[in-house]
Parts: C-alpha cells; sequence; structure tokens
C-alpha cells in the first residue's frame, strides 16, 4: 500500500490502521505523520510478503441506529415525509369495511337533492382499489379518486358533464348542476396520469326537477333520513319508470324501512275496522316562492327593494311567501359602482281550490292494499 493510496483515507481510518500496527504514538499523530508510520510499516510486510491491512468497513446500520445519528432537524424531515406517504395513501383509498359486512359488489348511488344538487353515495372494497392499482401498473402513483357525472342527452346517449376528484375518508359527496330539468348517471374509478380511467362501478340515471323547491334555499343539507321520501321521490322512486335497485337498498338500509310510494308502504289491512274511532283528517297546504339568480359578484341586488346577499361566485336564492293572488316582485341589480342597473320583473300568481273531502267506507275492501 503506498503513500498515495493511504492518502484517500481519513485521518480516524490511518489511526486505526496504525493501532493495529503497533505504531507508537499513533494517537498524537497528524494525518501525514501516520501516511508515514503507515507506509514504512507496508514495506516491511512488503519484504515479508504481507500486505498492509485496510480499515476494517463497518456494518451497514439498521433503521434505528441510522435514526439515532440524524439530527433533530433530519429526525423531523423524515417525520414529516412519513407522515405525507401515509396521508397521500389514505387519500387515494376510497374503500370502507364492506368486505367485512358481507357486501359483494360495489355501488355508487346518485341522488337528486333538489333541481341543482346531486348528490352520490358510494361504498367500495379494498379488493376492488387492489385491483384497480394492479390495472393502472405504474400510472396508479399519480392516480386520483374520481367522480365522473355524465349528462344524459335525449338520444340516450351520455356526454362527460363533469369531472370531481374525491379522497378517502368519505363516503358522499355533493356535485351541483345546471340546466334543470336533465338526466345525469355517474361512474366511480380511478383517474390514471396518462387520462386512462379505472372505473369500479356505476350509477342508473336520475333526472332533477324543475327549480322551485324551497329546500334549496337552506345552506346546510340536512340528514339524508330527514328527507329519505323527498329524495327518493326526485330520483325517481315514485315515477313510471322507477328508480334504481341501488338507491332503494341503501335507503332502507340505512332507514330500517321500506321505500316506496304510500300506498305501498304506508297502509295495511289494519286500516280495516277503525271506522268507528276515525278522529277527522285535517289538512292545509301553504306556498313559497323561490327566486334564484346569478349577477357579478361584487354587484348590489334586490328584490322588492329588500337587499339580497350574494354568494361568492354572485349567485343567490330568496325565499318568499307566496300569497292567493298575482303579484308583481321586480328584481334590480346595480354594478359596484352604481354606473348600470338591470331589473327584471316577475309576475307571478297562486290560485288555490280546495275540493269537497271524500270519505271511504273502510268496512269495504280496503282501497289502498
Amino acid at each position: 500500500m503506498t503513500a498515495a493510496t493511504l492518502r484517500t483515507y481519513t485521518c480516524k481510518d490511518l489511526a486505526q490502521m496504525a493501532k493495529k500496527e503497533g505504531v507508537t504514538g499513533w494517537h498524537s499523530m497528524r494525518k501525514e505523520e501516520l501516511i508515514d508510520a503507515l507506509a514504512k510499516a507496508a514495506r516491511r510486510r512488503k519484504r515479508r510478503g504481507e500486505e498492509l491491512e485496510p480499515p476494517t468497513p463497518k456494518k451497514s446500520s439498521t433503521n434505528g441506529a441510522m435514526a439515532a445519528r440524524l439530527t433533530p432537524a433530519q429526525r423531523r424531515a423524515k417525520s414529516r415525509i412519513e407522515a405525507l406517504r401515509s396521508r397521500l395513501s389514505n387519500m387515494k383509498n376510497i374503500s370502507g369495511d364492506r368486505e367485512q359486512n358481507g357486501q359483494e359488489e360495489d355501488r355508487v348511488v346518485l341522488m337528486v337533492r333538489d333541481a341543482y344538487w346531486l348528490q352520490a353515495h358510494w361504498e367500495v372494497r379494498p379488493s376492488s382499489v387492489e385491483r384497480a392499482r394492479t390495472a393502472l401498473g405504474h400510472n396508479w402513483h399519480g392516480a386520483k379518486p374520481t367522480l365522473r357525472v355524465y349528462r344524459v342527452l335525449e338520444d340516450g346517449s351520455s356526454a362527460l358533464y363533469r369531472e370531481v376528484e374525491i379522497h378517502g375518508g368519505v363516503n358522499h359527496w355533493y356535485i351541483d348542476v345546471d340546466e334543470p330539468p336533465s338526466q345525469f348517471r355517474a361512474e366511480l374509478g380511478y383517474r390514471g396520469d396518462n387520462e386512462t380511467f379505472y372505473c369500479l362501478c356505476r350509477s342508473s340515471k336520475v333526472a332533477t326537477p324543475v327549480p322551485g323547491s324551497a329546500d334549496a334555499v337552506n345552506g346546510s343539507w340536512g340528514d339524508v333520513a330527514e328527507n329519505a321520501d323527498r329524495i327518493f321521490a326526485m330520483s325517481g322512486g315514485y315515477s313510471a319508470e322507477g328508480t334504481s335497485m341501488e338507491l332503494q337498498q341503501l335507503l332502507e338500509e340505512r332507514l330500517q324501512r321500506r321505500m316506496g310510494r304510500p300506498t305501498e308502504t304506508r297502509f295495511g289491512n289494519g286500516a280495516n275496522g277503525m271506522q268507528g274511532d276515525r278522529e277527522e283528517l285535517s289538512f292545509a297546504i301553504d306556498a313559497e316562492l323561490v327566486i334564484y339568480g346569478a349577477t357579478t359578484p361584487r354587484a348590489h341586488v334586490t328584490v322588492e327593494g329588500e337587499p339580497v346577499k350574494l354568494r361568492p361566485d354572485g349567485t343567490f336564492a330568496v325565499r318568499m311567501h307566496l300569497p292567493d293572488r298575482r303579484q308583481v316582485v321586480p328584481v334590480v341589480a346595480s354594478d359596484p359602482d352604481g354606473v348600470e342597473q338591470r331589473t327584471i320583473i316577475l309576475g307571478v300568481e297562486r290560485n288555490t281550490k280546495e275540493l269537497e273531502p271524500v270519505v271511504r267506507d273502510a268496512t269495504k275492501s280496503n282501497p289502498y292494499s
């Protein structure tokens, strides 16, 4: 081993070699002194036909030993990286514990909340996510769980309306739609880096109603259980075509009761024989007018002279009492500096008629069975 070779080692390695060679005073020598001493030892070994032993390489450290040598800043950075990896993995995993509950198929159910909002609810097995991972291959690393919403056209074909990136930890999503009444359906899956889409499950189609539901004004969505019958009806449950079996099964599982027409679920043979102690049926209705609109986000809007609060995107909705008569409702929008003003007049008429009550003989065959 030459002096040039010895200079490639650190002073610590040279001291280790000098100690093994029995060099006197090695612990107080500088690097050049260690090199000179070791070069002489190497020449002596060469005369004997031996080689100077290089420094013993250290064994590979375990993760624990490596972590022990990390600085506090490095340990914090490593912890943040591990937490980020775990978070990204959880964000991508949209499966639940359905296999433990005995579910055999994945499903995504599309529900109508009102004329401008749909709600998608899904249940996916972990094994289905693993199949998606295998199918996408190297594209899985950049894949994102995605909810695709399609508009169903008049000829029965579908056109992609929106792609919504979802994430793990939730099993439902609200989707705003436009141009009511319209028909929609949804697909749930993963979209890869190369724009490929692996579909896990598809929903049946649903139709949004004509605008006018007062519930659309509420700022927060109520629990599905409180609005189950309305959701079921708007999603086609009482139509001639009927709703999807997935939606009916979902609501029945969640509510632990049958879903269907009141004549099918609310009345039975128990209605017979109650004629004697029957209470008189009370019934009254009222109506409200809901005005929707959109303008410049910073504009000033009034309805019948009263200011209206705009949403950040410039849309608004106002709920008003609808009296039993004809009325004219002016809606005025002004730009932020007051230079331009636009006015729209709504003419609305309510005409309520109450018909004579019909009382059936409950002693005869039950008309609701």
